[in-house]
């Protein structure tokens, strides 16, 4: 039985845990992650890719917590998109420059006036009649209309340029065969098959599979909550690109709309909102029927070309907040020589990268191991996930 060290390991292969990889490996630490299926198979790949700048969080006319925790998030994945950022994404594929938000009718007066005030300055812009994109531009469309400050991202590619530049210090490994050796609440190490991993610090980022590491080391805070969802996608054949919140009098968008390229040309529009959160227990046929009958009443002008739609259930891994509410930030947590982690959101990604790097530096922990490649570069690696879109439709 072989025994390797390292500094950190990283639990779980979403976009926040090979981001924190890529940030720990450039802070020269030894790290290693560990997934059990596909990288970015669970919540990352099924998330919509909209890098939000909070403004979907202030419909109320009010900046929350939330819209101001991530407010620098699209200027801050902007930059390394362009590859002049903390990490280089360049090789990441953008959907779309810019998100939009639309109402049916006129907003009031005084919606209007919040989103021309200053402080949504910069992420709020009011769009002319020229300048609407081809869904919206037509005779038939009344309402207001407002470009965001938000890019939306092809998850995969994002998935794959954090992935290749460490894949040697990525490893796949089973769920079953793997072993939390503890002591009370910390991690001793890692035992898999044919080897045995020890590290200074253990970093969750599983998503919904942090619950389960928490009982193995017998945690009881923080805890887990799961919002669900029942998302909704209709695959098509018209080239018609479409990012967009619908919103009305409520605190949520309606429906938030984003469209995916699939692997044989056609175009997938992407379902979310309080369409999905309100959706979680129809069925597949009530909440298509739901889906459809909503697109019909708020883009009447609109007839998608050989539309095949489709629907499934899907829980966000969040810790635990009073009343079950939404988080307003990234969470880490230490517990022992472990820390326990959620992004909340995918926008959300540096800055988890960032709450966890400044706990290890008051943990005075600094880079001390380097894990032999040969015996890493040995082991199974994880592929990345497909889209749900590429699995579901026949």
């Amino acid at each position: 039985m072989q025994t390797i060290k390292t500094d950190l390991v990283i639990l779980g292969g979403g976009i926040a845990g090979l981001w924190l990889l890529n940030r720990a490996q450039q802070q020269g630490f030894d790290a290693l992650l560990l997934e059990t299926g596909d990288l970015g198979g669970v919540q990352s790949v099924r998330s919509q890719g909209i890098i939000h700048g909070g403004t979907k969080y202030a419909l109320n006319g009010v900046l929350t917590q939330a819209a101001s925790s991530i407010a620098d998030m699209p200027s801050r994945w902007r930059a390394c998109l362009e590859g002049q950022g903390e990490l280089d994404l360049s090789g990441a594929r953008i959907l779309s420059e810019a998100h939009y938000m639309w109402s049916k009718a006129s907003l009031g007066a005084k919606m209007t006036s919040f989103f021309a005030s200053k402080a949504l300055k910069g992420r709020v812009e009011s769009v002319t009649a020229k300048q609407r994109p081809e869904v919206f531009n037509h005779p038939q469309f009344r309402g207001n209309l407002y470009k965001l400050n938000e890019i939306v991202l092809d998850v995969p590619s994002v998935i794959e340029a954090l992935a290749q530049p460490l894949l040697p210090r990525i490893i796949k490994v089973s769920a079953a065969e793997m072993q939390l050796c503890t002591d009370q609440n910390n991690i001793e190490a890692i035992q898999l098959p044919q080897l045995r991993i020890e590290a200074q610090r253990y970093i969750t980022a599983a998503g919904e599979g942090t619950e389960a590491l928490l009982q193995q080391l017998n945690v009881t805070q923080p805890q887990m909550q799961r919002r669900p969802l029942h998302m909704v996608m209709v695959r098509h054949a018209s080239p018609l690109p479409t990012f967009a919140h619908c919103i009305s009098s409520g605190s949520k968008p309606v429906v938030t709309i984003t469209t995916h390229p699939t692997k044989n040309g056609e175009h997938v529009w992407y379902l979310g909102g309080d369409l999905a959160e309100a959706g979680v227990n129809l069925s597949t046929e009530q909440q298509i029927q739901k889906a459809q009958t909503m697109i019909a009443e708020l883009l009447p002008w609109i007839e998608l070309k050989n539309p095949r739609w489709e629907s499934f259930h899907i829980n966000r891994a969040e810790p635990k907040q009073s009343s079950l509410t939404r988080p307003d930030s990234a969470f880490a947590q230490a517990q022992g020589n472990c820390i326990i982690s959620w992004p909340t959101k995918l926008a959300l990604a540096p800055d988890l990268a960032d709450q966890i790097l400044a706990m290890l530096k008051i943990q005075e922990i600094t880079p001390r191991y380097h894990a032999d490649e040969g015996i890493t570069g040995q082991l199974a690696r994880p592929n990345i996930a497909q889209p749900v879109w590429e699995t579901l439709f026949c």
